[in-house]
């Protein structure tokens, strides 16, 4: 495996490939990272990962001094899973100049939910995945592969859009959210959990499933029972000592509120949630 710091020594060591297969991360890797450079490896005929923690998707309050940086051990395990090239530019090489340029998603996509809570969120997340897939494509011959887990709900959705929009060629690929046994979402932020927020953090989860089984039984019904069941499923958690910003019921196709016909047709809805327990803001979400 070789790792990389630069933009030219990145596309020196990918001049002989034609097809990538790209992970992109922030590092502190778990393995829902690594299950994404696995599902990777047969796609391409090299497997690129990157890892830069991003500025411009952090808030002013938001953890960006804090979050892990891990490099060593994070290239272990993508030895270990089978990336062949890691890309880890300092923030200079990337930004090398204020990043003036940046790109604006739709609001009606990116400012609900987490664009809600984390204004200018996805502009940081659509800025740097467009910048990394210019570093990583620019140069491939052949089919060109981005891997993104489906935990990130909105994020996937919204980079699929701008890749649509943008006629960039490139294919992305969704993976499916790994889990603990308990069925807790894995995450980098699972790390600032201590241990009793730990065995707590698992009910993020059991109340995105009881709000499914909920929406599901509303059936027709559902545009006038939404939220009083988020709401419902919101005061569950808080009584528990969360602070939940949301926890709803959307359509799949655009993440908008659902109307009678999509509660009524088979896997058109999915619930998502977010919550603060103590000092970590967990995400997840569930198909249904």
């Amino acid at each position: 495996m070789k790792l990389v710091h630069t933009i030219a020594d990145l596309r020196e060591a990918l001049a002989p490939h034609r097809s990538p297969a790209f992970v992109p991360t922030m590092g502190n890797l778990h393995a829902g990272h690594l299950d994404l450079v696995r599902q990777a490896q047969p796609l391409g005929d090299v497997t690129v990962s990157s890892i830069f923690v991003n500025r411009l998707q952090f808030g002013p309050n938001e953890d960006f001094d804090t979050y892990p940086r891990t490099l060593q051990t994070d290239c272990a395990r993508l030895e270990e899973a089978g990336c062949d090239i890691v890309f880890a530019p300092p923030e200079k090489e990337l930004y090398p100049e204020p990043q003036v340029y940046k790109v604006q998603p739709p609001s009606d996509l990116a400012d609900i939910l987490e664009g809600h809570f984390r204004p200018g969120f996805f502009i940081g997340v659509c800025t740097v995945v467009m910048k990394l897939f210019q570093c990583v494509f620019s140069d491939a011959k052949g089919p060109r592969y981005a891997l993104f887990g489906k935990k990130d709900y909105q994020q996937l959705m919204i980079i699929r859009r701008m890749v649509q929009q943008f006629a960039m060629p490139v294919q992305v690929i969704a993976g499916e959210t790994q889990r603990a046994p308990d069925g807790l979402a894995l995450s980098s932020r699972n790390g600032y959990l201590s241990e009793t927020e730990r065995a707590e953090a698992v009910q993020l989860n059991l109340t995105l499933r009881a709000l499914a089984r909920d929406a599901l039984a509303a059936a027709g019904s559902l545009p006038a029972r939404r939220e009083a069941l988020e709401a419902q499923a919101m005061r569950s958690l808080a009584v528990r000592g969360w602070k939940p910003d949301y926890l709803t019921v959307r359509r799949r196709s655009d993440l908008q509120v659902p109307r009678a016909e999509d509660a009524l047709s088979p896997q058109s809805l999915v619930v998502l949630g977010a919550a603060r327990l103590g000092n970590t803001r967990l995400i997840d979400n569930l198909e249904i």
